[in-house]
């Protein structure tokens, strides 16, 4: 037999890029059922790196896993997830996609003003 080992519609057929943006795509939808309105607009991206990240790595800064850009004229917030660092700052593998989802907390948190634990109570439980 010939053929795929996994079909497509399975998530173990899913890169690793894919499988980032589906849990960054999965801890937004749950931020907007819990929040709705205020964040309907914000746009939640995923890119490999950091902006500038050679300049950070210079200076001995880390490299941030996230950032939070407020809404313009004509132009919605947006909350970035960086996966590079993410996928390092992760303890392991399980860890990863509750990381993720601290992150976008922490954005969403600066987008609507408040502390993370108040944006998801369930923020920091897998940090020690």
């Amino acid at each position: 037999m010939r053929g795929e080992l996994l079909p497509a519609h399975l998530p173990g057929n899913l890169s690793r890029s894919e499988r980032f943006e589906g849990w960054v795509s999965d801890s937004a939808e749950r931020l907007h059922y819990f929040w709705g309105e205020p964040i309907e607009a914000a746009q939640f991206v995923v890119e490999d790196i950091p902006p500038n990240l050679e300049v950070l790595v210079a200076r001995g800064e880390p490299a941030p896993l996230g950032s939070f850009t407020p809404a313009g004229p004509r132009r919605p917030a947006v909350v970035t997830v960086y996966r590079r660092p993410v996928e390092t700052a992760a303890q392991s593998k399980e860890e990863l996609p509750e990381l993720v989802h601290d992150v976008v907390v922490e954005q969403t948190a600066h987008l609507l003003g408040m502390a993370p634990e108040a944006v998801d109570p369930g923020y920091g439980r897998t940090r020690s």
